[in-house]
Parts: C-alpha cells; structure tokens; sequence
C-alpha cells in the first residue's frame, strides 16, 4: 500500500488531487492563517508554489531582487498550536530586512506535512528562509532564534538543529535547477565545487555537500546532535522493520536474557494522525491497550517503555509468524489461467478458517474492552503453524466506552462515519470476508456499494464459500451506504479516506455498459473522459495519478494529457481539439523541469502533438530536449534513451531532417555500447518494458527495421535476455514473471508482459528458441484469473493489450474474452459513464498508464480490429494463426 495516495485523496471525492487545493477558495476549502491573509507587502511579490506561499523582495524595475542560486537555508518547523504566531513572528522580521521567506500557508497543510505516511524529507518544514550568505546566516539565526525561544515543533530529519528551538539548517538550492543524475532521472541540482550541476541531495539525515565548509558557528550544533546514541541501551538493535514519518519500527534482542523484541519509537509533533494526535501519543495507547489486552494470546506483551533524547520507545514481544496479505501470492488459487478445483477448495477452506481465528482474536480484545480500529491484512500475523493469529499495530486503539471513530485506517478496510466503537471492527471483518477472496476492498473508497459486485464474482470463482457468509459481509458493508461522507469534513474525519463520498451508486454502475459492448462501451469511456476534462487548470487537464503533479506530469504520455489525447486518437473518437489547444499552450514553453523522456516528458508530448498534425511544436520541444544533456539519460523506455530515441528517429523519417537522425542513431549507438559492459555482481537492474532492458530492445529492433544493421537486432537480443535473466517462472501455474526480489510481477510496465510484447517483434525478424518459450511462459502469466488492479501498465488492461497484439499460438479468443469480461470487476460510474480507478483504487483516473484512457486503449486493441490501437511504437502485429474463436 502507497500511503502517499491518501493524501491525494483529500481534496477530491472523484479524482487524486494536490493536497494545495485544499486551501483555495469554495465551500471545500480549509482555513488559512491569518498571516496568510495579510496585503502583499509594497515592493514585494507573493505567489502560491505547490503548498508554499512565497515572498520576494522586488527591485525598482519590479523584478525579483537577485539573490545567490544555493547555499544555508533556514527552515523553522512548528506545530498546530504555534504556527500561526511563527508564521507571524517569521513574516514581521523577514519583511523589513528584504530577506526571501516562504511558508505554509495554512493549518490542513501543515498537518499533511506531518502525518505518519507524509515524506520524510520534508516532514516539519513550515518556513524556509534564505539568507544571502553566512553572514546573514548566522544574523538571522540569532536574532530569528531568539524571537522563536520555546516554540516547539517536529525535528526537521533532513536538517542540522540551531540550538534546542524550531530552527533547522541545510544547505540547499534556491532555486529551482535541474540535473540529469547516476539514475538517468532528471533532479533538482546544486553546483559542485567546480560549477558542475549535481543533484541536491534530500535524503531524510543531515548531510554537507563534500565541496561545502560547515560554517564554525554550526560545528558546536552539530557535536550536540551527534551525542545521543543507542549504545547505553540494554537492546542490540538488528533490523529496522519499518520507517513512517513519526518513527521506525525495529527488531532486536534483549542483551540481558535473549529475548527476541520488537522497538517501536515515537517522534515528538510528527506522525499526525486525523485527531492531530502525535506519534508518541498514538504510542502511548498502544502501550495501555495491550496492557489491557495483556494474557489473552492475542497480541504482543509490553516488555519496556522508556525515552532516548526526545523520542519515546515501547519494547514489545517479538510476534512469530507472517503478516496475512503475504499468503496471497503464494496461496491465492486465481494467480493462474485455470485453477483446480481442489486447491481452490482448499484455499476456501484455509481462508474460512483464517477468518474465524481473526474474529475470536477481536472478540477476545472486545471483550477486555478495547476496540482495535485498525484490522486489516497487513496487521494481522498468522503463526508459523497457521493455526492462530496475533493482532499487532494497536496505535490506533480505544476503549470500547468512548465510542470513537477511526483515526488511523488502511483505505481498503475503512468504516465509514456512522461506525463507532466495536462496530468499527465488525466493518473491517465484513471487509475481511471479501479481500480473503478477492483484495481488492479498496474499490469501497470509491463505492461501497461494489461489495455487492464483488461477491457475486467471489461467488462464481469460490463455489465451496457459503453465500450467508458473503451475504452478511455485504449487508456490513453497505449499511447506511446511503449518507454521504461531507467532502469537506475537516475535523473527525478519520483517516483521509473517510472525505470520500461513500454513496451506494452500484445500481447507477450495474446500468453501465459491459466493457466487452463495443463501440458502446468506448462512446461510455469518451464521454467520462471528457466530462473530467478541466482546461481551466494549470496542472493539468485530465485527472489521474498522482505522479501527474510531479514536474511535468500533467503534461506527458504516462499520467498527463498527451496520454489521453493518445487514446482518443488511437481509438477513433472524435478529436479533442479544446485538449490540443491546452496542451500547445501548456508547452510554449513548458514548466521548468519537465522530464525529457517518452512516458515521463517531453519526448512524448511531442510524438502525440506531431501524429495530431502540430509538427512545429513537436520539433520545438525535440530541440529543446536536445539542447540539455540528453545522452546522460537512463537507457528505458520510460524516460531515457530508448524512448527518446524512438521519437527522434520517427520525426526524422517523417520530416527528412539530417540533424534528427543523427541524434537518433547517436542514442542507438550509446545504448549498443551500455549493453556491451558487463553489469556489475552487486547491481539488480530493473527489468520489463518501461524501465528494463526490454524498451532499448524495441528501440533497437526498430532501428534494426529501419537501417537493415544486423548489429542491432544481435544487441536487442542481449538486451531481452537480460530482462529474461531477472524473470522466474511461478510455481503455481508456470507463468514467467519479473523477479524483483522481494515480489514478482507480470504486468505490462514492469513486469513480464512488457518483456513479451517486444518478445513478438524480435520473434518477427529472427527464430530464437529461448524466446519462443519465454513468449509461451508470459503468456501464461498474462492469462491468469485475477490482477489486482485494473490499469494498463500495473494491470488487468496491460493483460488485454498483450493478448489481443501477441503473436503467441496460445492467445485464444476466449483467453482474450475472459480478460475482457473480468475487466468489468472494477467498473466504476462517472457521471453516468463508464470509468476505472487508478492506481491504490481509492479514487477514479483518466490517464493511461492507470486509468480509463488506458482501459479504452486496450479495448479497442482487444475489440475493434481495424482500429489499430496500441501505445506509440508498438502497433499490431500481423498474427500468422487463428485465435480460436472471435470475442
């Protein structure tokens, strides 16, 4: 679970939006604070920059007053009691010395700064001041330091500490560079020593660039910081378990008997729950609900509880076993195209019997009255003899009395506002019932009233589960499904997902079209697409995953509108000529650290704006990319050298431009070399079509289409075989899949079914027997019952597009029919129009990488042959043999 996406979900009820919206204008809006609110100072400027408000002195010509581009910056970090006034203290001493300062502007901001799932590198930044030099450095933070005596706030993890008040140290860039890093991915830069740009390094420590000289008045800061230490401890310290932003989660031993334990540590002001409740807090009732709970069997027995500096720790038995959510990829009968019957039944079996150990476990809690508030797969350990179950990660618990809401929740087990007390828990078991079979109860978020959906299709998979045993999960569930979630509730809302509007629509969703009803389902999909357009914005024009909001996403292929524009176009619908004129005005020119690549950037907006008629822009952006230190690039498709070079040759042999092609066999020739190093023994390079070896692969086999230079079909080989070598066949069902090493996947972007696609085109051109078999293996990967999301690149969609384009013999009809129908599990209204939720499902998206456009794109691919449809570069293939029956 990806805890960045609640955050998303806050803003909007339909869509992932930037949390910043959270503080505009309209009914939703949340409060700012008063500074906020104040006239722009005269000779100033102020602007909102993602969740920042900025102000900058201005020169007499009214421009910004030039100031150094890096060096020491000041942050102050606050809390929810005092950033108002630090605010005000910071504005009021800032402003007559025409220093630059920004700040967050208001308290729900603030807030998601601070959660427990927020990022750690920027956990506790309320302001940031930037002092010309350090002289002013050290003037300030006296003089500031002295003003903001006792005002306390979160330990900024990324910074050096001044003194034992809110102020941190880092040094930093001022402004907003970029550089292309070791990983071939554009970051922000600072300047070495030598004026070379290198990336700004944010990592969640304190860190001095090796060309800096730590000033002499922050080395007695730093001897302080470096004073606390574990080592007095009577616990040797073996392995983190697990880092949130309010503190890690360690195993060790206990020197002085032994004993295995688990240390969960609590950071004072960060990991913010809903309640505004810290970690320590939250840590504090952890340690009286297992007190209370003590000698039932059920959960971990208290050992110590002490503090270290600042931060509190809770000791805790550690619990033997395995979380439950990681039986599924080994047990899970659907991970094959054709499950038997008996492991089916006994799967059934195993997980009723899962399920009952979980409710005596809770009862066994309620009954010494506490509420858990916080079931799901991930905090529910199964012994090593699968014979009972412990509860762990009671953080979030309360006595059965208060009659409380949740606080903390996963997104998939979330009860809605009108569960208090125990029958919080009775939800999260109702959910249970279901995600057993298919987890995929995220897609509650969005409709609770898809329970209903998901239990006629555990039904019809799971014979030997006994209907009550849904029906009663079901009738959980949608209770009072009818009462909407306030979208803009602020207070007790819970976890960020209880701002979802939980409304029954699952009559309006059964009324929508079939998926398989072709064209009628694609006029569906066009019409949501549409109805979420929202040229107003600046961001972006399609809503999707988060990622669109990272520099540039709102523009590209993978997340942004040059993707839907994609799919549109590919699948015949009527052009979009409101979302080209954005798309051209959001690239003259585009924001400032844009990525340069085909999924990521600009390199794919400008192959969509060029097959969409507008050749000068794409020719503009191609010289721009060019103009940067575009042969640095990672080699993938995604955002590297292998996309890049894919629109480069194209637009060479569409315009006839020398200088084009050139640069494209350039980027064809340093691909060639990289794949001639040997790759180093401690080095797991990533595998799959977006971001392996698999996507210069296909650059390469269509250069080799192209030029006719045998050299490069032999690299491409080299280059599938490495993604092969990375790839492990599944012993439950025998489907090749990407081996990451901790999970494998068989999806189109990362996974084996990318690595097939351009298995098909190598298979084109020459006979190769390890590749006709590794084809056959992914194709039983990409067949199987269940995928837990439906999107085209993380996927049931990216399975469809494979089989409907895959040359294999066994991509029958029916394999292809069955994908297409299941692909229905997941549909969701828009609007009264069909549509799919992104990634984590907590809300809808309509890009195509996670979203409607990609399920649209894979349709089409799948049911309309004359349509031509797929991604850029990958077209249909001619297919030598009969599918076996027609969709």
């Amino acid at each position: 679970m990806d805890q960045r996406y609640e955050v998303y979900a806050l803003a909007d009820r339909h869509f992932y939006d930037t949390p910043e919206r959270l503080s505009g204008s309209g009914p939703d809006a949340t409060p700012l604070y008063d500074t906020a609110r104040r006239p722009v100072p005269e000779g100033w400027d102020a602007a909102r920059i993602g969740d920042w408000l900025t102000l900058t002195p201005l020169g007499p010509d009214r421009r910004p007053v030039p100031g150094p581009s890096q060096g020491w910056k000041i942050h102050a970090s606050a809390t929810a009691a005092n950033a108002g006034r630090i605010a005000t203290i910071v504005w009021d001493y800032c402003v007559p010395r025409r220093i630059p300062f920004k700040f967050v502007p208001g308290p729900q901001l603030l807030h998601l700064r601070n959660t427990k799932y927020a990022a750690r590198d920027g956990s506790g930044k309320f302001v940031t001041v930037y002092p010309a030099g350090e002289e002013q450095l050290h003037t300030v933070l006296r003089e500031l330091g002295a003003l903001l005596e006792g005002f306390e706030g979160p330990y900024i993890l990324t910074d050096l500490r001044w003194g034992d008040g809110p102020l941190y140290v880092r040094y930093g860039a001022f402004a907003r560079t970029f550089v292309v890093d070791e990983r071939g991915t554009l970051v922000p830069a600072v300047h070495d020593g030598e004026g070379r740009p290198v990336p700004d390094r944010r990592a969640p420590s304190f860190q001095v660039p090796e060309w800096v000289t730590l000033p002499s008045f922050l080395a007695p800061h730093l001897a302080a910081r470096n004073t606390t230490t574990v080592g007095e401890l009577p616990y040797r310290i073996e392995k983190a378990l697990h880092f949130s932003n309010g503190g890690g989660v360690y195993a060790g031993t206990d020197t002085r008997d032994g004993r295995r334990v688990v240390l969960k540590e609590g950071r004072p002001h960060a990991g913010l729950a809903a309640d505004g409740a810290d970690a320590i807090t939250r840590l504090e009732r952890e340690k009286e609900a297992l007190e209370r709970v003590a000698g039932t069997g059920v959960v971990p027995e208290v050992r110590d509880w002490f503090t270290l500096g600042d931060h509190r720790f809770l000791v805790m038995d550690f619990v033997e076993g395995r979380p439950l959510n990681s039986y599924f990829g080994e047990r899970h009968p659907l991970l094959t195209p054709d499950p038997d019957p008996d492991a089916v039944a006994s799967y059934t079996a195993w997980a009723l019997r899962i399920h009952r150990e979980v409710e005596r476990a809770v009862e066994a809690v309620h009954a010494r009255g506490i509420v858990f508030n916080d079931l799901h797969v991930f905090n529910i350990m199964v012994t090593p003899d699968e014979q009972s179950v412990r509860l762990i990660d009671f953080e979030a618990a309360a006595p059965v009395e208060e009659r409380g809401r949740q606080v903390v929740a996963h997104p998939g087990f979330f009860a809605p506002p009108d569960r208090r007390g125990a029958d919080v828990d009775r939800y999260a078991l109702a959910c249970l019932r279901l995600a057993l079979f298919l987890p995929v109860t995220t897609l509650f978020v969005v409709d609770r009233g898809h329970a209903a959906h998901l239990a006629d299709v555990i039904a019809g998979q799971f014979p030997d589960v006994p209907r009550e045993f849904l029906d009663e999960a079901v009738a959980e569930i949608t209770r009072d499904a009818s009462v909407p979630v306030a979208p803009g509730a602020q207070d007790t809302s819970g976890s960020s997902a209880a701002r979802v509007r939980t409304t029954a629509p699952r009559a309006a969703a059964a009324s929508l079209v079939d998926p398989a009803d072709w064209p009628f389902s694609r006029d569906s999909m066009v019409k949501a697409l549409l109805a979420s357009a929202t040229p107003e914005r600046d961001d972006r024009l399609f809503p999707g995953d988060i990622a669109q909001f990272s520099d540039g996403g709102g523009l590209g292929l993978a997340h942004g509108a040059a993707g839907v524009l994609h799919a549109l176009a590919a699948t015949g619908a009527e052009r979009y000529e409101e979302g080209e004129r954005w798309l051209l005005a959001h690239t003259a020119p585009p924001p400032a650290g844009t990525p340069l690549g085909l999924y990521d950037g600009l390199a794919g907006v400008a192959h969509v704006l060029d097959g969409l008629g507008h050749r000068q822009r794409a020719l503009d952006l191609v010289d721009g990319i060019l103009k940067e230190r575009w042969q640095k690039l990672s080699s993938d498709l995604h955002g590297g050298l292998a996309g890049l070079g894919l629109v480069l040759d194209a637009l060479a042999r569409s315009t006839g431009e020398g200088e084009l092609r050139e640069r494209s066999a350039e980027a064809a020739r340093l691909l060639v070399e990289r794949l001639g190093e040997p790759v180093p023994d401690t080095a797991r390079p990533r595998a799959g079509l977006m971001r392996g070896a698999s996507g210069p692969a296909l650059f390469l086999i269509r250069r080799y289409e192209a030029t006719g230079e045998r050299e490069l079909l032999d690299a491409a080989a080299v280059a599938l075989r490495r993604d092969l070598d990375r790839c492990v066949v599944q012993k439950n069902g025998g489907g090749l899949e990407v081996d990451e090493g901790w999970r494998t996947l068989p999806y189109l972007g990362d996974g084996s079914a990318g690595v097939g696609m351009v298995l098909d085109d190598y298979l084109a051109h020459a006979a190769d027997e390890r590749f006709e078999r590794a084809r056959d293996a992914v194709l039983t990967a990409a067949t199987s019952r269940f995928y837990a999301q439906p999107g085209l690149l993380q996927g049931r969609a990216g399975m469809i597009l494979h089989l409907a384009r895959t040359t294999a013999p066994g991509a029958t009809g029916p394999r292809l029919a069955e994908q297409v129908g299941a692909l229905g599990w997941y549909a969701m209204a828009y609007e009264g129009q069909l549509a799919f939720p992104g990634h984590q499902m907590m809300r809808l998206s309509m890009d195509l990488a996670t979203g409607t456009a990609g399920c649209l794109l894979a349709l089409a691919a799948a049911l309309d042959a004359g349509a031509g449809a797929g991604l850029p570069f990958l077209p249909p293939l001619p297919r030598p043999h009969e599918r076996g029956s027609a969709i």
